[in-house]
């Protein structure tokens, strides 16, 4: 991912919820983001169904926006920032890919799957973490 573009997108979300920014995204909270992100998905799902890839592209931006947006309110109340997401995510996707980062073996997209299922089922039962 270009960084100079999501740093600007971080930045263009930040100022949309500053006191100059825009009163709509201003009086967002987690929970209409919440909406907002279903909804984004939504048409996420439609642009691949009717293989609409220049819709697709906008829609997956619409996402990201409203991702992004969440973070920032999540951050503005002390909760977590975006560093914390990003590490999360980027662990987990490291610890549910034993196959990939680790010493386990998966010759099948089923036997991925299989691996994933059974270090989420790890995780969900107390194991290292989500």
């Amino acid at each position: 991912m270009p960084e100079k573009s999501f740093r600007e997108l971080r930045k263009t979300v930040r100022h949309l919820r500053s006191p100059n920014g825009c009163p709509w995204d201003r009086k967002q909270t987690l929970e209409t983001m919440a909406k907002e992100i279903i909804s984004e998905a939504e048409e996420v799902k439609e642009a691949v169904e009717k293989c609409d890839n220049e819709n697709l592209r906008e829609e997956l931006g619409d996402v990201l926006f409203n991702v992004l947006a969440a973070i920032e309110i999540a951050d503005e109340q002390g909760l977590f920032g975006a560093k914390e997401v990003i590490d999360e995510a980027n662990e987990k996707l490291k610890r549910r890919h034993p196959h990939v980062f680790g010493d386990d073996k998966a010759k099948t997209p089923e036997d991925a799957k299989a691996s994933w299922d059974r270090m989420k089922a790890r995780d969900k039962n107390g194991g290292t973490k989500k």
